[in-house]
């Protein structure tokens, strides 16, 4: 190529620089003035427009403990269609109680597509939703351990933590997330039974699990406890349930300092109103369901989905320096 050539194309890849600086400079100057009267910019080219949740009222609809999000209207979005990983878990393995719906099966879901190996304990009755999370752990390439039994028996609580250690090979990731939600509108009404099978389900398997995983977790590892809006806004008919979530916040802040030099982090998520199988369930009334998340400034409920990159966050190794935390997701209502 002679030296006249080479100026022809060195020019016009000059130009080509310049016009596009132009253009994008442009494009800049119409989103500034979009902003200056008001209306929002365009979203940047490939990116999504945000999901349109559904919104209150609910169709009512009621089914027996521990429920299906399969039967759910409408069905409960995990992030099963919209989860994209980057690899920030990659070779981790998490065990995710209630890991066959909502909140953890949206944590199972974005756990696996960033690269971690999964293991969920569920109820037996739920085994339908958790055949489910399995194939979309095994669609992401990484290893899927289904370990039904209910956590309210201590021993169970050992063997859950064993299994999922011998299977996976390893524990680093530990999200105490099953729970038990009932409405009773009255102390006078709330049963000895009833109280008891929610401190079992949210207290006491939530420290034995815990108490099981740090003798067996590395420097490195994480804890993560699904508490609630509850432990700081408590609702008058959600009077046992509410009591165990202030509880789990207290043994959150408290584990966090025992076992900081150990090199494990203790943190918590607080949701708000979340549209899983614990509302149908029981844990609203008919009328309370027609009308779930109404009254948070987003007006609806959050989904799953909204909250799997949370969960992600308090494991990854970016966040070694956040522990005895609460992370609020409540659509603008009372959180830390």
């Amino acid at each position: 190529m002679d030296s006249d050539d080479q100026f022809v194309q060195g020019r016009r890849r000059f130009v080509g620089a310049v016009a596009s600086g132009i253009a994008a400079g442009t494009a800049a100057t119409a989103a500034g003035g979009a902003l200056a009267q008001g209306q929002p910019p365009a979203p940047p080219a490939g990116r999504k427009p945000p999901p349109n949740y559904a919104k209150p009222p609910f169709q009512k609809q009621r089914q027996e403990w521990p429920g299906l999000a399969g039967k759910m209207t409408p069905r409960p979005d995990h992030g099963e269609t919209s989860y994209r990983g980057s690899g920030r878990l990659n070779g981790r393995k998490a065990l995710i109680t209630g890991g066959d719906s909502g909140i953890g099966r949206a944590a199972a879901i974005a756990y696996a597509r960033e690269g971690a190996d999964v293991a969920i304990s569920y109820l037996a009755a739920e085994e339908p939703d958790a055949r489910e999370v399995a194939d979309l752990i095994k669609a992401a390439g990484r290893k899927a351990v289904l370990l039904p039994g209910d956590i309210r028996d201590e021993a169970f609580c050992k063997k859950l933590v064993d299994d999922a250690v011998r299977l996976l090979g390893g524990l680093d990731i530990l999200v105490s997330n099953a729970a038990k939600q009932h409405t009773v509108e009255s102390i006078l009404d709330l049963t000895t039974a009833q109280f008891d099978w929610t401190m079992k389900t949210n207290l006491y398997a939530n420290f034995w699990i815990a108490k099981a995983a740090v003798a067996q977790m590395k420097p490195g590892s994480a804890i993560i406890v699904t508490a609630s809006v509850q432990a700081y806004d408590p609702s008058p008919n959600l009077l046992d349930y509410a009591q165990t979530k202030a509880a789990q916040v207290a043994f959150t802040k408290a584990l966090a300092q025992q076992v900081a030099e150990k090199g494990i982090r203790v943190n918590a998520v607080a949701p708000g109103p979340v549209w899983t199988p614990l509302q149908v369930t029981g844990g609203q009334t008919p009328e309370g369901l027609e009308k779930f998340g109404a009254d948070t400034p987003m007006k609806r409920p959050g989904q799953p989905a909204e909250l799997a990159s949370v969960y992600v966050t308090l494991a990854a190794d970016d966040a070694s320096y956040t522990t005895g935390q609460v992370y609020g997701v409540a659509g603008g209502r009372g959180n830390p």
